[in-house]
């Protein structure tokens, strides 16, 4: 284990369609910069051509203003750590390519980052944030972390930082999947689950129910039932009456988010019982919806487990999870220079 007092690490996200930027030292966030992209709102999803030409127009400035606002000089890093997959090849390519000649030109070590395993680890940064007055404890192993976003839905074992165990994943549509579609056919716009969640706070989430897709392995996750039967339910009802959406939106919002959140936490339940696990992290985007996070808290008062939620600004993709991760490779001599080429496919235990 390296044992420098101040490591700085420069780490680079670019994995979809947010370009971000981010200096630590040791496991404190100096600066993190996300430059997001707009233009896909439009096309009510990410297209990847889009996505990779506008990382190459943002890395740059990105990158000088996260060395800007951590205030050092780009000669006092000790490492660069980029994302080496999964995601959009393209979006991959620009973050591999700059970290690469970057790390080159200042003759410093070049880490490779698992975005998956990142989205996990982001709970290791340090916080000053507190709750109950007392500072936000960090998740011992073994923990379990269930790990939600538009791509991925996952139940993952953590045995050690470098040692992850995939216990349940999605069979075919991810839980954030879900809820963007079925804010499309409601006729919301994109990214639309954040858009469920606040229509949701006004509704009733018990008006109106949706069924609970059953799997071979139980801790396994499937949502294209689901998101069908969210599709059928609309069409049938608006065929009937025009109005129906606007005049239901609230109760059908929080109706479509407590279906999908039931089958997250029930999922995480059966997990315990198999496991005997009561650490349970969450992580990823849509771990920022309000109603997993409440639920979540619920389970700490009901069934005694110890829970960790990653503050907001670190559950959408952001640098600073892949700084941390960089971190950690970097003190346990980590370091996989024989890996470095982008994978888009790339599994959270690999």
């Amino acid at each position: 284990m390296r044992t420098k007092k101040n490591i700085y690490i420069l780490a680079i996200e670019s994995s979809c369609d947010d370009t971000s930027a981010a200096v630590l030292c040791n496991d404190t966030i100096l600066s993190n910069v996300i430059a997001n992209q707009e233009i896909h709102q439009k096309y009510g999803g990410v297209v990847p051509e889009l996505a990779s030409r506008a990382h190459q127009q943002n890395i740059v400035p990105v990158v000088q203003q996260a060395l800007a606002q951590a205030n050092i000089d780009k000669k006092q890093l000790d490492a660069i750590a980029f994302t080496r997959g999964p995601g959009l090849m393209g979006s991959l390519l620009v973050g591999t390519s700059f970290a690469t000649t970057f790390a080159m030109s200042l003759e410093i070590p070049l880490i490779a980052v698992n975005h998956m395993q990142a989205h996990i680890l982001v709970h290791f940064i340090s916080s000053k944030e507190k709750r109950d007055n007392k500072p936000i404890n960090k998740p011992s192993f073994p923990f379990i972390c269930l790990t939600i976003s538009g791509g991925h839905t996952q139940i993952v074992k953590v045995n050690s930082y470098f040692d992850f165990e995939i216990l349940g994943e999605t069979l075919d549509d991810a839980a954030g999947e879900a809820f963007d579609k079925s804010a499309k056919i409601l006729g919301l716009t994109y990214p639309g689950g954040p858009l469920i969640d606040k229509y949701a706070q006004n509704g009733d989430p018990n008006k109106y129910q949706f069924p609970k897709p059953k799997t071979k392995n139980k801790l396994d996750f499937s949502f294209s039932g689901f998101k069908t039967a969210v599709i059928r339910f609309v069409k049938k009802n608006v065929k009937e009456n025009p109005n129906f959406i606007k005049e239901n939106l609230n109760n059908i919002c929080a109706s479509i988010q407590n279906g999908i959140v039931s089958i997250l936490i029930d999922k995480l339940k059966a997990t315990v019982e198999q496991t005997g696990i009561t650490q349970i992290a969450i992580a990823g985007g849509v771990s920022a919806n309000s109603e997993i996070r409440k639920r979540l808290k619920d389970t700490e008062k009901h069934f005694g487990w110890q829970t960790f939620i990653p503050p907001f600004e670190y559950t959408t993709d952001n640098a600073a999870m892949i700084g941390i991760t960089g971190y950690l490779k970097f003190i346990h001599n980590a370091f996989n220079n024989s890996t470095n080429l982008a994978n888009a496919r790339l599994k959270v235990d690999e």
